[in-house]
């Protein structure tokens, strides 16, 4: 067994890589106020971002799904990494050399699964890419020039060749002190009759990277005409690569699809290859598998869903590409962007279209043309005898239950009148009726008219569960109030230091908020808070609910008026209104016990009458100074 990683490492693993940075490879942030940032929630499915990060603080958290945690915890939990391996690969990230509790230093067979695999595949790839220059290769070589693709493009992209003897591979990696088994696992390699052979023989060779830019597995192409396997043969799964999962090329145009807010989805690697050369350099293509859920999921967190945002198919114009196209447009609805569909005249591919017409050719091919439902439904309606009132009726049979998957009525609406035009029907509203009809079914039982039954769509799926604690009223402007001053405490102490630090927990009304000031309590205190302050406070935590609110805290953006940024002001106006409210409840409270004693306990109503009149004093104080009679 590897040692514990010694803890001063991790924590200099954790301040040398900003969250921020680490975040951003997975979903495109946007500014939140206050410092923070959002973005949608890799881990579970929603239309607006809840998604908070906190660079100052060094945590992420989800108001939607309750996750959240420091960097660690996020690379964990996005990769399913264990911690060794999280610190691990982002130590390699920093540069910085990990130290062992026991054992020393930590040899390489003893690294975690995940980690060894992406490291057998980064030899593989450096393997490949020097192989691409032997004369073997020369047939991999001309395939690339043929398609116009030179030295430059072929570093570019890692494009590589594989020999094509039976274990070429298998042997360099042994070299490199990679088990057999973890050969076999990582897909590089298959069981043969005498042990591990390449699973890659005589072809040209793709890098397939995930978002966060590690290599995770290859697509090869057949070079040769006495190959007999398939054309395209990508890596099988494995722990490290779910097809469904990658998108080739999101490496490379994740910053520019965040940027533009805008995708190109092609069919191929040389596609892909294509359009970046061309300047499209928000192509991306799938991997061996249709375009699907988890795609859009990896889309949806780059484009964050803004009214601007595109998504253009190019799908091949053969059948199998409008086929492709009909597929797309099943998931359509999961995205918010507008989704298009470009076709090249010819029904040429964006590889061959560059190759025959050059670099605009490419680029104007992908300016969004045809709604992707539009050529949905041309796809559907040609391929019935519109002439005659039979084929205009299955026709609509078929194509309006498509319209009807369409979320916005307004949207709905306009495609039913285009359907319409589309068939011959002159009379609109009937095709709009029809669909509307279908639509009231389709929610209620599926597609046939039946007994009313909620059916769990997309916008049906229920908000997570909030972690069990009490309840809060957000509305009561005391609650509102202490979880502003517990913002102030947690994300800027200075401004509400030395005076918070004498607040006692009973100053907060919420059962959670004052569960909150004492982790602020039993870590320490606000006033002179260390850097390490926050994680303190997390690990004084008595159980998970706190530690989830004590993290939401830290990275919601504190409510300043007018978007200003917190100032000693605004920390003073909560610190005296948490204050007051506590005084005024106090006096009620002796009040209420002068009101009960009566005349039956001399002393202790001098004892409640000396303390009232204290607290009264201390009352018209606080209204009338503010701050300075804290």
């Amino acid at each position: 067994m590897a040692g514990r990683i010694n803890d001063d490492d991790v924590k200099a693993v954790r301040d040398a890589v900003p969250i921020d940075s680490v975040v951003s490879e997975y979903l495109q942030l946007r500014n939140a106020g206050g410092g923070n940032l959002k973005g949608l929630c890799p881990f579970h499915d929603e239309k607006s971002p809840s998604f908070q990060v906190s660079p100052s603080k060094g945590l992420f958290h989800c108001f939607g799904c309750q996750e959240g945690g420091d960097t660690i915890a996020f690379v964990m939990k996005i990769d399913h990494l264990s911690f060794s391996e999280t610190v691990e690969r982002l130590a390699a990230k920093a540069g910085i050399t990990l130290r062992y509790e026991e054992g020393g230093y930590n040899p390489g067979h003893q690294r975690g699964e995940r980690i060894r695999l992406i490291e057998a595949h980064k030899a593989a790839a450096e393997y490949y890419a020097g192989q691409l220059a032997s004369p073997e290769a020369e047939i991999g070589r001309r395939f690339l020039s043929e398609r116009g693709f030179d030295q430059a493009a072929a570093e570019h992209f890692g494009v590589g060749y594989s020999p094509a003897g039976w274990d070429h591979l298998t042997r360099f990696l042994r070299g490199k002190g990679f088990s057999d088994k973890e050969l076999v696992v990582s897909g590089l390699s298959q069981e043969g009759r005498r042990g591990p052979i390449d699973r890659f023989r005589g072809r040209l060779m793709w890098p397939i990277r995930d978002v966060g830019g590690e290599i995770v597995g290859f697509g090869a192409r057949r070079l040769r005409e006495d190959d007999t396997g398939p054309k395209y043969l990508n890596t099988p799964e494995t722990p490290i690569y779910k097809k469904s999962q990658v998108l080739y090329g999101i490496d490379l145009a994740k910053k520019e699809i965040a940027k533009s807010s805008r995708a190109v989805v092609v069919e191929g690697y040389t596609d892909v290859m294509a359009c970046h050369l061309a300047g499209v350099t928000t192509a991306i293509a799938t991997c061996g598998t249709a375009f699907g859920g988890e795609h859009i999921k990896i889309l949806r967190r780059l484009l964050m869903d803004n009214g601007s945002a595109r998504v253009i198919f190019t799908f091949d114009g053969d059948a199998a590409g409008q086929k492709a196209a009909l597929r797309a447009f099943e998931d359509d609805q999961k995205f918010a962007a507008e989704t298009y569909i470009a076709i090249a005249p010819d029904g040429m591919d964006p590889c061959e279209l560059r190759l025959a017409k050059g670099d605009d050719a490419v680029v104007d091919l992908v300016e969004p043309r045809t709604p992707l439902f539009e050529f949905a439904l041309r796809q559907i309606v040609n391929r019935y005898d519109l002439d005659t009132p039979a084929g205009q009726a299955a026709a609509l049979n078929e194509a309006a239950p498509v319209v009807a998957k369409l979320k916005d009525l307004s949207v709905r609406q306009r495609v039913a009148v285009k359907l319409a035009g589309l068939l011959g029907i002159m009379e609109d509203q009937f095709v709009v009726r029809r669909v509307s009809q279908i639509a009231q079914w389709q929610r209620g039982k599926g597609d046939a008219p039946g007994p009313a039954r909620r059916q769990r769509t997309y916008d049906d799926v229920p908000a997570p569960t909030v972690p069990a604690g009490p309840a809060l009223n957000l509305r009561s402007p005391a609650h509102r109030t202490e979880r502003e001053l517990l913002k102030l405490a947690l994300q800027r102490p200075e401004l509400v230091s030395p005076f918070f630090d004498a607040y006692g927990v009973d100053e907060f009304t919420a059962p959670p908020y004052a569960a909150v000031r004492q982790c602020i309590h039993d870590a320490g205190g606000a006033d002179g808070a260390p850097a390490d302050y926050v994680d303190a406070v997390l690990e004084a935590a008595s159980n998970d609910t706190v530690r989830t609110l004590v993290r939401e805290l830290v990275v919601e953006a504190i409510l300043t008026p007018r978007g200003k940024g917190p100032d000693e002001v605004y920390a003073s106006e909560q610190l005296v209104t948490v204050r007051l409210r506590a005084v005024d409840r106090r006096i009620d409270q002796l009040n209420a016990a002068l009101k009960r004693l009566g005349h039956t306990n001399p002393d202790q109503v001098t004892a409640a009458q000396q303390e009232l009149y204290v607290l009264q004093q201390y009352q018209v104080a606080l209204r009338s100074h503010g701050a300075a009679a804290l």
